[in-house]
């Protein structure tokens, strides 16, 4: 596995040098910027304390003289710290826990080893009403703060829904009709597989104070069975909408979709709806409502599957309806203080997550959150999780 890794970590330095010196000699300037990320996180799980961490080092290069073919790319180092090794059985419900095998446990380990990754690189055209992009690049649809229906590629991380996520092999076309019209088509590729290659088309149309999307998304979505590990493929069509806008002062979103399984899978819908309100003194406060079909209503009938597809992000929840809730205050200009919520109405329980934003100088900002599960043991946010608290420091330069 070492050799494998320094292997890969060549091969993407060799990916940035070729990528990097021909647009440098073609079209000027490339500008470098990027951050480093210590973060420490420490977890009380069964009476023990525990302690990981990462340091992370983030390298942005993007050409900034040609207005019409852009090029960007950003390498990423992660150093890990701490406890490295987890069983994710010790935070699953006992009664599951236990009906693993012991020959079987060693399936649900995990492991945090340092790597290096090209998480972005991409090139892009852009000639009036119409761009077009090649490469690994930024991909995300849909208005929802901690979910998005309408976006199979990636899955948030709802106690951190902000973090940035990974980039996606894609070629995307844009096209700008008319103001407030655009058209996407996007292809993400698997391997030489023309038929199992995602195939997206989106319509988004801005009236008034509002802007809406229409979305179709062909894929193939895979399913494990964590009892053997072994996986199933099936084609998935969905099809969805979203809208964002201002209303009576307050902004409001949502988004929803209807996937439709090819052969003998269930066909599912999710959708979500959301708002937001700023006081006059500043007190930001924000709600969502998340329904997800495909989950389970009653805790009860949670099972190893249930909890494996959901820490993996095969699904975006566990409980079929959730509730989410921030709130910020800035007690200084620098300074915010809030708390967010997950509450899942399907099992009644919760989780909280206490927070202390700040930017301590113009180029250095320091975030203190933690998270307090309140839920009887099987529950979707119960004390199995154990209660925790991460300090993360992000240095731009």
């Amino acid at each position: 596995m070492k050799n494998l890794c320094n292997k890969n970590w060549i091969i993407e330095l060799i990916i940035i040098l070729v990528l990097i010196l021909p647009l440098a000699g073609l079209y000027g300037q490339v500008e470098i910027y990027g951050y480093f990320e210590p973060q420490y996180a420490g977890y009380l799980l069964n009476r023990d304390y525990n302690q990981t961490g990462y340091g992370k080092l983030r390298i942005d290069l993007k050409n900034t003289e040609n207005k019409n073919v852009r090029f960007g790319a950003d390498l990423i180092y992660l150093h890990y710290f701490g406890l490295r090794h987890w069983n994710i059985l010790d935070f699953l419900p006992d009664e599951i826990a236990d009906s693993i095998p012991p020959e079987m446990q060693p399936y649900y380990e995990s492991y945090f080893n340092d790597t290096i990754y090209l998480d972005n690189a991409y090139v892009r055209l852009n000639v009036p009403k119409f761009a077009f992009m090649i490469g690994k690049q930024q991909i995300s649809f849909g208005t929802g703060y901690f979910a998005n229906p309408t976006d199979q590629l990636n899955i948030k991380d709802a106690l951190d829904p902000t973090y940035e996520q990974s980039g996606h092999n894609a070629l995307r076309i844009e096209i700008y009709p008319v103001p407030r019209i655009s058209i996407t088509a996007l292809y993400t590729p698997i391997n030489a597989d023309w038929q199992q290659s995602g195939k997206l088309g989106r319509v988004k149309l801005g009236l008034g104070h509002f802007d809406i999307s229409a979305i179709a998304y062909r894929f193939w979505h895979t399913t494990t069975d964590f009892y053997t590990f072994q996986s199933a493929t099936e084609e998935r069509t969905m099809l969805g909408a979203d809208f964002v806008g201002e209303l009576l002062g307050c902004g409001v979103w949502g988004e929803g979709v209807y996937n439709v399984m090819a052969d003998e899978g269930e066909n599912s819908y999710e959708c979500l709806a959301g708002g937001d309100y700023t006081f006059k003194n500043g007190f930001y406060i924000m709600f969502e409502y998340h329904h997800n079909s495909i989950a389970k209503d009653d805790y009860h009938n949670y099972d190893l599957n249930d909890w494996m597809r959901y820490i993996t992000g095969e699904v975006k929840t566990i409980s079929r309806d959730q509730l989410y809730g921030l709130t910020q205050y800035p007690i200084t200009d620098l300074t915010t203080v809030g708390s967010m919520f997950i509450f899942s109405i399907s099992d009644q329980s919760v989780v909280l997550v206490p927070m202390i934003n700040s930017s301590l100088f113009e180029n250095i900002d320091l975030a203190l959150m933690f998270n307090i599960f309140i839920g009887a043991e099987g529950k979707a946010f119960n004390h199995n999780f154990g209660n925790s608290g991460l300090l993360r420091a992000t240095v731009y330069f």
